[in-house]
């Protein structure tokens, strides 16, 4: 009989620690179905808060600011608008983030972000929550 985990299992091994643990995490997605299902996930991972944009109108100036996170995850296409420039400044600003979409045949996207990960919808959580604390860790190991 294999060991019990306590902690927080990701489909392939059982991590001491929350993957998430303690991390505001911005969450850049349309469908409200998803969005609840992405921010209990993150959630259960350990994320202290996680903030849902449903339409790029709500980020910036007067409304939620990006910088106030320490990670993203990311939908490409927010009511059918493209979250690229999001996702560039993000990027230029240092924020680990990954995508989370089901447009991930949009390679001339997504060969502007080399080494930023690509989940593809559906996903499990466990695939996300783990593509995200490593993309946390680069951030955190990159300085």
């Amino acid at each position: 009989m294999g060991e019990r985990c306590e902690a927080f299992f990701t489909g392939d091994s059982c991590l001491s620690e929350l993957p998430l643990n303690g991390l505001r995490v911005l969450l850049l997605e349309d469908e409200a179905l998803i969005a609840l299902d992405v921010e209990q996930i993150c959630r259960d991972a350990g994320a202290a808060d996680v903030t849902v944009v449903h339409d790029l109108s709500q980020l910036g100036e007067g409304g939620v600011q990006a910088d106030a996170h320490d990670a993203a995850v990311i939908d490409v296409m927010l009511r059918g608008v493209p979250t690229v420039e999001a996702a560039r400044r993000l990027k230029e600003n240092g924020m680990p983030f990954v995508f989370a979409t089901g447009y991930v045949d949009r390679h001339e996207i997504f060969d502007e972000f080399p080494g930023i990960a690509v989940i593809g919808k559906p996903y499990a959580g466990g695939d996300l929550v783990e593509a995200l604390g490593r993309a946390v860790a680069r951030r955190r190991m990159a300085g």
